[in-house]
């Protein structure tokens, strides 16, 4: 990828976390981050091509953190779960994730345009989901309820704000979880 178009990928990156997917168009876009409309459509031939490379960048960055998080040394009893939603949680971080949402919800309402957004938002994250489980819970239908509880939880705080009462019911899940967990040990 040649240095200009990087530029103008992280420059439309920040563009739309800071304003959505929904109503964008090319020249307010390039008009805002420092270019011509033409100059975008050359560097990603569509407007579907831009959205297209940005939220692979995006998506890309994002598992990458995760998978950084959940392989870096933690501090004792703070789960992979726990560590991903402060991530996720702090203010730096958030905007990338409302906008994965916000992608996902629109693919849901227009999939052929972004079916691959659905497909590629839900297995992957249940495989990374997976993968870091306990041998004795590894196995899809719990990383899927792991990824649902925090997709849930996820969608209440960017919906209410209420970071406090989220954290508390993550923190709730993951104490169930290591209850069952505890309980498999025993048996």
């Amino acid at each position: 990828m040649s240095e200009r178009k990087e530029e103008l990928l992280d420059a439309a990156i920040r563009y739309l976390v800071d304003n959505g997917l929904a109503d964008l168009s090319l020249r307010p876009l390039a008009a805002r981050i420092g270019t011509s409309a033409r100059l975008l459509v050359f560097h990603f031939k569509s407007k579907e091509g831009l959205i297209g490379e940005v939220l692979d960048e995006v998506h890309a960055r994002v598992q990458a953190s995760f998978v950084e998080i959940t392989t870096a040394r933690r501090p004792p009893r703070v789960t992979p779960m726990k560590l991903f939603w402060l991530w996720a949680t702090n203010k730096r971080n958030l905007p990338y994730l409302r906008l994965m949402y916000e992608v996902h919800f629109i693919a849901m309402q227009n999939p052929r345009a972004y079916a691959r957004y659905l497909q590629r938002t839900s297995f992957n994250w249940v495989e990374l989901i997976e993968a870091r489980l306990p041998d004795e819970m590894r196995t899809k239908s719990t990383a899927t309820l792991c990824a649902a509880v925090f997709d849930g939880l996820l969608m209440e705080l960017l919906s209410t704000g209420d970071l406090r009462r989220t954290t508390r019911a993550l923190d709730d899940f993951v104490a169930m979880l290591l209850r069952e967990y505890e309980a498999r040990q025993r048996a």
